[in-house]
């Protein structure tokens, strides 16, 4: 390896190399096309970092003065741009590299002062890159090495144009790297157009990935799920944790709800400015925000050291974008857990996500207030500040505490003061998870006394229980918990009423026992007796009760449909082009107009259009308005100009006003036309 890059590795912590960084760093493969396929945290960033190298470096291990670009790092999205900038920073330190990037969101002039200063490394997006090209801000025939990071993502998101152009730029003689999750069919098209001979490595398998995380699946309630990201950040407590949401306003209900409670949240979707989504980044890094709440714009690339806790909001909509959420943990050989929060309308397609991902998840409750109470505890007798040492206004304050107050108060009153700092948990609606077979029947309690009274109405009626209901609680003063059965027949409606609310529901209907369009109420001496209901009536039982028409049979008593007689079919004759004499046709009979034979009318002589139109005579019609003139009423003004007061052309007058001299648009086609100031 170059002396200055593993004195890099070294002062970073790099005991050792990871599976990709090792296969991309073998001497055998240098100065090849690589297409390079790795999981998610398995420090790609630092692995093609080392594998252009060779390529970039001469052989003290150093980078001469900085005039045209040597390699070019394209990245899907910003913060992915930014954060391979900072990796390779400490990277080539000692090469005495100096990177630029290109990103979108950020200041144009200021990239172009970089790159004129010089630079060896750009960092850049697909979209801003080409915009340089395109402005010649940025020169790349001295480019040596490209490389696309995170490839399939790119080509996802609609890059592939911009890639495109940006190769087709580069000089023929580069090495082209590309790294990717995941090789579909896109990325081996573009490997086979822009790379030659490029070498494949593999270092990841589904079996075996994301193994150094935890997979929780909590169902919940449907009206739960915010209750259940909750009292996970609290269980487990973790110094950073993303939130995952499927959309942009959802992230912002997210945000709010938890910055309430008390977490120090910030959001990250792609609506916030550049600067506002690397601030976000930033606290997260600092230690100022514990909780970032985000769409899948970061749900690729992204590393944050101290990320431990990966929370799933919202499903996702496919096993891929799961396993690049989840990828935010566990990362570089640290541990993480990745909790998914499933609804139970969503409980099919959780099954589904983690049965494409070919992961194995434990499904459970999310942690319950008792269960957060004792992990607060637990963290409490396990805490740092017990095993430091105190200076003497510390223990001098503290004696003092003592004599005033036990040792036991001042115990609660610490324990009270350190789970007041925290959120508190949420209760949770109980879940029992019983298969669909198991399930018993809905038991409904017994009704209790009652009598039955019937209605003069039923299903003849068009009687239905969602307007008898309301009708028998509006007129009854009763409500639908003293209504029990209610029975349609054919010709009445028996319900079933509470005995207790019988005698106010008699009072309040009146000894008419009439109620709304004309329905007639009557008490029965017992329970109905019910026979059976039978089919329902088509639309043909109630035609067969109408009158029929005069002089036609009954509608019951005609034929039905497949009992008509057939209809008598024409004999159809056959006729040939050829064939003139076999078909004579029949003579026109003259057309009849209301018994009068029919005038052929005369067109109306063409006139052309010209500045004005004569007026026409009274009761002759105008083809060209194709309507008639209107008399002359009561009040009408005489018209100064008989061509004035056709002229429908003309323009409104304001009352009391004068119309304004026009400015050489609609004025007529005899006008000439306006030329400007002279």
């Amino acid at each position: 390896m170059i002396p200055t890059l593993a004195e890099a590795l070294a002062k970073q912590g790099y005991d050792q190399l990871t599976p990709v960084q090792t296969a991309v760093t073998d001497p055998a493969l240098e100065g090849q096309d690589l297409l390079v396929s790795a999981q998610t945290g398995s420090g790609k960033t630092v692995g093609f970092g080392l594998a252009i190298g060779p390529t970039i470096l001469n052989e003290n291990g150093m980078l001469d003065g900085a005039t045209q670009p040597l390699a070019l790092i394209i990245a899907p999205t910003r913060e992915l741009a930014l954060q391979v900038k900072r990796e390779l920073q400490w990277l080539y330190a000692g090469a005495g590299a100096i990177l630029a990037s290109c990103v979108g969101g950020m200041d144009f002039r200021d990239e172009r002062r970089s790159l004129e200063r010089g630079a060896h490394i750009v960092v850049a997006t697909p979209g801003r890159l080409r915009d340089h090209i395109m402005r010649g801000t940025i020169d790349l025939s001295e480019i040596k090495a490209v490389v696309l990071d995170e490839a399939d993502e790119m080509l996802d998101l609609g890059f592939r144009e911009d890639l495109e152009f940006i190769l087709d730029q580069a000089p023929e003689t580069r090495r082209t790297l590309l790294f990717s999750a995941t090789v579909p069919p896109m990325i081996a098209t573009l490997a086979k157009s822009y790379q030659r001979d490029a070498q494949r490595i593999t270092t990841t398998s589904k079996e075996s990935q994301h193994s150094d995380i935890e997979y929780h699946a909590f169902n919940v309630a449907n009206h739960d799920a915010d209750a259940a990201i909750i009292n996970t950040l609290r269980y487990y407590d973790a110094p950073n944790s993303i939130v995952f949401a499927n959309t942009r306003a959802m992230v912002t209900r997210l945000t709010t709800r938890l910055s309430n409670r008390g977490f120090s949240v910030v959001a990250l979707s792609g609506e916030l400015t550049q600067s506002e989504r690397s601030n976000a980044l930033q606290a997260m890094r600092d230690g100022r925000a514990r909780v970032c709440v985000a769409t899948d714009v970061a749900a690729r690339g992204i590393d944050l050291p101290n990320l431990e806790l990966v929370i799933h909001a919202e499903l996702p909509t496919n096993a891929e974008t799961l396993l690049h959420r989840s990828g935010r943990t566990g990362r570089a050989g640290r541990k993480g857990i990745s909790a998914m929060i499933v609804p139970a309308k969503m409980l099919r397609r959780g099954q589904n996500l983690l049965k494409w991902g070919k992961l194995n998840a434990t499904w459970g409750k999310p942690p319950s207030a008792d269960q957060i109470q004792e992990k607060d505890e637990e963290r409490l007798l396990n805490d740092p500040v017990w095993a430091e040492e105190f200076t003497d206004k510390q223990q001098a304050f503290a004696a003092r505490l003592l004599e005033q107050h036990g040792a036991e108060k001042i115990a609660a009153a610490y324990v009270r003061l350190y789970t007041g700092q925290q959120s508190a948990p949420e209760d949770l609606s109980d879940i029992k998870d019983i298969p669909q077979s198991e399930r018993k029947p809905r038991e409904h309690a017994p009704f209790g006394p009652s009598r039955w009274f019937a209605l003069d109405i039923g299903r003849e009626g068009k009687a239905e229980a969602r307007w008898i209901m309301p009708m028998l609680c509006k007129a009854g003063a009763i409500t639908k918990k003293e209504i029990g059965a209610i029975r349609i027949q054919p010709n009445e409606t028996f319900i079933e009423i509470s005995e207790p609310a019988v005698q106010g529901f008699l009072k309040s209907v009146g000894p008419d026992m009439s109620l709304e369009n004309q329905t007639t109420l009557r008490e029965l001496d017992g329970p109905p007796q019910l026979g059976e209901r039978g089919p329902r009536k088509t639309k043909r039982d109630y035609d067969d009760n109408r009158p029929a028409p005069a002089g036609k049979p009954a509608w019951k008593d005609r034929p039905a449909q497949a009992e008509k007689p057939a209809r008598r079919e024409k004999p159809k004759t056959t006729q040939t082009v050829h064939d003139t004499e076999s078909v004579t046709p029949k003579p026109r009979k003259p057309r009849q107009d209301h018994g009068k034979p029919f005038e052929k009318r005369e067109k109306p002589p063409f006139r052309a259009k010209t500045g004005g139109k004569k007026p026409s005579k009274s009761g002759e019609r105008d083809y060209k308005s194709d309507t008639k003139p209107r008399k002359p009423r009561a009040g009408d003004k005489p018209a100064s100009n008989a061509n004035a007061a056709q002229d429908t052309s003309k323009r409104f007058t304001p009352p009391g006003g004068k119309p304004s001299k026009s400015k050489g648009l609609n004025r007529g086609s005899q006008a000439k036309p306006y030329r400007g100031k002279k």
